[in-house]
């Protein structure tokens, strides 16, 4: 069986020792009150929401699935439950502000927060969480009365969002969608068209659904330039906040999906909806970005947190299963076997996903620490560098994060060997679950794009010296400290190559901008390995102080960790770097009508 206990010992140790959140929050406006012990007393908490009331309801969510009838979408037993219970323990605005309804907490805590309920049930989150990045685009974009009208509801959870990009023609290319929303003398628009693959798209959790629906005004110009971003309520809502008669949006089915069945997508056809324009005409994609972004930063942490439960299911099991014995002698002696955990390569598996899952956490919790600077930071430049970092990593996020996270699930299901591949073990489940993260909010092929493209050559690679330059400073920072040479000598060499490559690249792109694709994914990899090589370096770093305390368990575990992910994941570096080099043309030069089968 599957297992999941909160990791709060290592959230603890990245946000008070790793981050040093305690020394960072007060500098931050707003936070006052966001003291050590509150951040930890709501973790605790969400331990217990995600341990207690999620994670039970994952696998049956997945056996039973969504159900629809007539458009309307049944939830599995269960969600809607412990969704009332969400709200009712004031989960949806843990990070709002008070003055809009809610919590005021740091943007860093609701980030582990969401990673444990995920953790609990990915495709249960998927339902709450999606409101988030729909609030954000509100909040940025709206005008006062539809932020006034929409806002409340959506903070506190009694109503939940959507966002509506893809059509069946269209996916990553939202320049050819052909979704049209028509102006009324009212000021309102209809919207007409069909979207799919709506996650969240129609279901019996909350009361309304607010769509968030890219479309094209009839006089848009053609392409990406014409789209316009446009709420439409499932139900409509009156000027005094009810609701009223339904809107003309209905699910005409849902995906029979590979995995996250708990979570209904849906097809939706739009008939003449009533919908509000949110911010200008023919600027829909710079609003949902705001979205989409939050959307990936998310998606990220699913990767992350299918991580976590693959890996303490693979340790407990490879903690009691008895295959064997060990090739440097028996440590079972008194049983048939020895547990599985002695055999190196068993040992290979279980640290590579503790080591993905416990720099992948540092790396989230650093992130969000980076928005709450970039809008809570009295300096102006600070907010600025931070924005830049944000913009530079998100795509990094959604990408590296999840590929090691399926990663992570894979191994675990190899952990458990022919148990792993039959379904009651719970392991396939996580396979299943976690491969969609590698999809969608754009596929991980265009987060490289993105980064490649508009985040480092796009400002003549500006936002990157910005991450490289925090590097750097710590590698210079601890060259004093002999203890740290193993892990800041790698560390320190990847960080002035990644910088000689993105050049390399940069030159061969202004000749063959293919030279830049077929970079992209590799890139982006090396990228990551250069934020995990870090945080595990300041880790390290952490524990090589305390292990003269009190927990000097923990701490060794760090640091046996670390130099684990220094020997034999950090090695990955040198071929990533080759790869880039092989170049454009070994992938081009063949033409596409010799690709035959």
């Amino acid at each position: 069986m599957a297992v999941y206990k909160a990791p709060l010992r290592d959230m603890r140790f990245v946000l008070h020792e790793v981050l040093e959140v305690g020394d960072v929050l007060p500098q931050l406006s707003g936070y006052a009150e966001a003291t050590p012990d509150v951040l930890d007393q709501v973790l605790e908490e969400a331990a217990k929401f995600s341990e207690n009331e999620l994670f039970p309801l994952s696998r049956s969510g997945d056996e039973e699935g969504c159900h629809i009838n007539d458009g309307v979408v049944t939830t599995p037993k269960g969600f809607r439950q412990a969704y009332q219970a969400y709200c009712a323990g004031g989960w949806p605005g843990i990070d709002v502000d008070p003055a809009d309804g809610g919590q005021g907490l740091p943007h860093v805590l609701e980030m582990l927060v969401s990673e444990m309920m995920i953790s609990g049930n990915m495709a249960w989150a998927m339902y709450p969480h999606l409101s988030n990045g729909a609030r954000s685009a509100l909040q940025a974009h709206a005008d006062r009365p539809t932020k006034d009208k929409y806002l409340p509801k959506l903070i506190s959870g009694e109503w939940t969002g959507t966002m509506c990009l893809t059509e069946s023609h269209c996916g990553t290319d939202l320049g050819l969608l052909r979704t049209k929303a028509i102006p009324q003398p009212d000021g309102s628009y209809r919207v007409s068209g069909t979207k799919i693959f709506i996650s969240s798209g129609e279901h019996d959790m909350a009361q309304n659904i607010l769509h968030l629906v890219l479309a094209r005004l009839p006089d848009a110009p053609s392409g990406i330039k014409g789209v316009s971003l446009f709420l439409v309520p499932k139900l409509l809502v009156n000027e005094g906040g009810g609701v009223g008669a339904r809107n003309g949006v209905k699910a005409g089915s849902i995906e029979h999906k590979m995995g996250i069945r708990g979570n209904a997508t849906a097809v939706l056809n739009f008939d003449a909806a009533v919908g509000t324009m949110v911010g200008e005409p023919n600027r829909g994609m710079q609003c949902m970005f705001t979205m989409m972004n939050a959307a990936r930063l998310g998606v990220g942490l699913q990767g992350l947190a299918t991580g976590e439960v693959a890996y303490q299911s693979s340790l407990a099991y490879a903690r009691d299963r008895l295959q064997m014995r060990s090739l440097s002698g028996p440590k079972n002696p008194n049983g048939p076997a020895d547990p599985i955990i002695v055999h190196p390569d068993v040992r290979r598996m279980l640290l590579t996903q503790k080591a993905y899952c416990e720099a992948g956490r540092a790396m989230a919790a650093w992130i969000a620490l980076q928005i709450d600077t970039e809008f809570h930071h009295p300096d102006a430049a600070a907010r600025n560098d931070a924005a830049d970092l944000v913009a530079l990593l998100t795509p990094v996020a959604k990408a590296f994060l999840t590929d090691n996270g399926f990663c992570g699930a894979n191994l675990g299901l190899q952990c458990f060997g022919g148990h792993g591949y039959i379904k009651e073990w719970g392991m396939e489940q996580l396979v299943r679950d976690s491969r969609i993260a590698m999809i969608y909010e754009g596929t991980n092929g265009v987060q490289a794009l993105d980064l490649i493209g508009r985040k480092v050559l796009m400002d003549q690679g500006q936002k990157l010296r910005k991450f490289t330059k925090v590097v750097h400073k710590f590698c210079e920072a601890g060259r004093s400290d002999p203890a740290m040479s193993e892990f800041i000598e790698p560390l320190a060499k990847l960080n002035k190559e990644l910088g000689d490559l993105t050049m390399w690249i940069g030159m061969r792109a202004m000749q063959n901008q293919d030279e830049a694709g077929a970079a992209a994914t590799d890139y982006l990899r090396l990228l990551g390995h250069l934020c995990f090589s870090y945080f595990w370096a300041r880790m390290a770093q952490v524990a090589l102080a305390k292990l003269g305390g009190s927990e000097p368990d923990f701490y060794n575990a760090k640091l046996s960790t670390a130099r684990f992910y220094f020997a034999r994941v950090f090695p990955e570096t040198a071929a990533l770097a080759a790869a880039i080099k092989g170049g454009a043309n070994v992938l081009m030069e063949l033409p596409a009508e010799h690709f035959a089968f």
